[in-house]
């Protein structure tokens, strides 16, 4: 492995702006930051129309199509304008929520992999996701525009666009092409758009963060060694009135500024950021490198489908216990604007629910719910409540479902669960050991219950902290990224990657059935040559060398295939846990040396250190490059 030199800053390409999009499961957003003032982040401008009980500066990820099936509307206006449409009207249209878990949750994921709409109709995925794209880019150019007093072209900007540490990566390509297919960026210039990984964002974000006051409100004795009379609680004053408005709060209260690193955190901290949204949950653990406050992983990415929608999960399948599952598929289908109404309505009390709270959470039912419901079953929604002998949930007169909050703790509980389970098993390992602090981010983190779980479990061990505003806690740091993507120096490889290749036979060391004769020699097939193996760290720039021989000097295109494993411990493409995941593709059209060589190598550079996989290639005999690219997709 050898060093290249930190390349891709975005002054090589005068970019002005660096524009960040959180493109959330549930809700999403963009924040920007113009290249000659960096440390001033703006967060995108308010959206019209909003939710009752929930505040947010993100727009909710719902996208709407005509019947005839061009965009629109995207976010609030998307659900408002489905939702007025009338019964008869809103099944020609197509509405689709919570779309983005499609791309973790496909194992075959393909351009041509397709999203239901609510209506039961299919769109191929990457029609949506470049509409949700382009629709943001439209908004932050127009918001760019009218802050610069003059026309924002797209190639001032330097785009990024965050996914999951855990996503795969045909999932990151297929976020790139979709970026593509909305105009963000073209192939021709790839360095204009990044993909950044949502907890490194928030891990960067983090490390510049400064703690202002604490408090605790479980017990007024030491606080990870600070007692009450420390100069950290002379501005409790202040603290007090925040935290008699936030009653559930146990946690460290944190200033919203981006000052200097905390002069708590010293050379070597090690650091786990844990990013719970909508529909993942991501675990990223950091060390870091001061001065400069360069960042190290120290543990590759881990985590899974944890996120808040589990809990609306959940709730459906109270709703199915109640009302049995016929009835709310069929509602589902024939009423999709109500039962968006239904969860909307859900997701404001799923919002207030809390470990001290005594007062039951009341639901609205949507007229149509309990109309529909009458008609199905040909007896009362009430009457259903009392039969199925649910405990915890009523009918109230005023048409609600009254939920007693132990009913609604149950709701969170396997989610929060499985949430603990994982950094459970990520603490027991020990590069993890000695962690110093742990950051909650993500939407889901501003779930009290979530945040009292991870409090319990994980407090003794080191200081839980969640940020304010920890929603947009991604999307401020994929901007600081975007600012330096060289920042974070040192990666964890996921997954054990490499290609098929023939070896020389040797005996005793290869199995029998690989052996293989060609002209006298004996030679192993099947044999794994590995480039990078799972969880090797890497640095951001080292590369991986390898040469590739046409078999005829003529041939045009060589096609290589790649596979990856999440093991290390494996030897043949044959082995259990090996799949091919993808090609590398040398074209060789380009190159002319016209008196062809008799024998041609091509020298593959791959390099593993960044968030997405490149390739570049050499004809060595003509030190001309060769168009190389590593498709995970197709």
């Amino acid at each position: 492995l050898q060093k290249d030199s930190d390349s891709g800053s975005a002054d090589e390409q005068n970019f002005s702006v660096v524009v960040a999009i959180d493109f959330g499961t549930t809700s999403s957003g963009y924040a920007y930051s113009f290249s000659k003032e960096p440390e001033c982040i703006h967060i995108m401008r308010r959206w019209e129309g909003g939710d009752p009980g929930v505040s947010n500066q993100k727009t909710p990820t719902t996208m709407l199509l005509m019947p005839d099936r061009k965009f629109h509307s995207f976010g609030f206006a998307a659900r408002d304008f489905y939702h007025d449409l009338d019964p008869s009207e809103s099944k020609h249209w197509l509405y689709f929520e919570k779309f983005k878990m499609k791309l973790h949750s496909s194992t075959d994921l393909t351009m041509e992999t397709d999203l239901i709409a609510a209506n039961g109709k299919k769109v191929k995925a990457l029609e949506i996701f470049a509409y949700a794209l382009q629709y943001f880019k439209e908004q932050a150019l127009k918001e760019l525009s009218d802050q610069a007093g003059c026309e924002m072209e797209n190639s001032e900007v330097r785009w990024v666009v965050t996914v999951p540490a855990i996503w795969k990566q045909p999932a990151k390509q297929f976020m790139r092409q979709a970026a593509y297919k909305a105009g963000l960026a073209y192939p021709d210039n790839p360095e204009q758009l990044i993909i950044a990984l949502e907890p490194e964002g928030a891990s960067i974000y983090c490390r510049k963060l400064r703690l202002h006051q604490m408090i605790d409100l479980s017990n007024k004795a030491a606080i990870n060694g600070f007692s009450p009379t420390d100069p950290v609680f002379s501005s409790v004053c202040s603290a007090k009135d925040h935290t008699r408005r936030n009653r559930q709060s146990r946690i460290f209260m944190v200033e919203n500024v981006i000052g200097e690193l905390w002069s708590e955190l010293e050379e070597g901290d090690k650091y786990v950021v844990v990013d719970c949204g909508g529909g993942t949950v991501d675990l990223t653990v950091h060390q870091i490198r001061l001065p400069e406050g360069h960042l190290k992983e120290l543990y590759k990415a881990s985590g899974g489908p944890y996120g808040s929608l589990g809990v609306d999960y959940e709730f459906e399948k109270l709703l199915c216990k109640i009302f049995g599952d016929d009835f709310i598929d069929q509602f589902k289908v024939k009423r999709p604007a109500a039962w968006v109404d239904l969860m909307i309505a859900f997701e404001s009390r799923k919002r207030a629910a809390a470990p001290e709270r005594t007062n039951p959470l009341n639901i609205t039912l949507p007229f149509s719910f309990i109309d529909y419901y009458k008609k199905f079953r040909g007896h009362s929604v009430e009457h259903a409540l009392r039969k199925s002998n649910v405990d915890f949930v009523k009918w109230s007169s005023q048409g609600m479902l009254r939920m007693n909050p132990d009913a609604m703790n149950a709701l969170f509980k396997p989610t929060v669960d499985h949430i603990i389970e994982h950094l459970s098993n990520l603490f027991q390992k020990p590069e993890v050991s000695g962690v110093k602090f742990l950051f909650l981010v993500g939407g889901f983190a501003e779930s009290p219950l979530l945040q009292l779980a991870v409090q319990q479990a994980f407090g003794n061990q080191c200081r839980v902290i969640i940020p304010h505003d920890v929603g947009l806690t991604i999307l401020k740091g994929a901007v600081l990224f975007g600012l330096d993507p060289a920042v974070i120096k040192v990666r964890r490889s996921p997954m054990t990657y490499g290609v098929g290749v023939l070896n020389r036979y040797v005996e005793g060391k290869h199995p029998a059935e690989k052996l293989l004769l060609k002209d006298g020699t004996r030679w192993c097939t099947d044999v794994l040559d590995k480039f990078i193996l799972s969880d090797q760290s890497v640095a951001l720039g080292e590369t991986v060398k390898r040469s590739y021989t046409p078999a005829k000097p003529s041939q045009l295109l060589i096609i290589i295939n790649v596979y990856c494993s999440e093991r290390e411990d494996v030897n043949f493409i044959t082995d259990p846990g090996v799949r091919k995941c993808g090609t590398l593709k040398l074209d060789l059209t380009g190159v002319d040396s016209t008196p062809v060589p008799t024998r041609r190598e091509i020298q593959t550079i791959m390099q593993f250190g960044d968030t997405e996989i490149k390739a570049t290639a050499l004809d060595i005999t003509t030190s001309k490059s060769v168009k190389a690219s590593i498709d995970f997709l197709n």
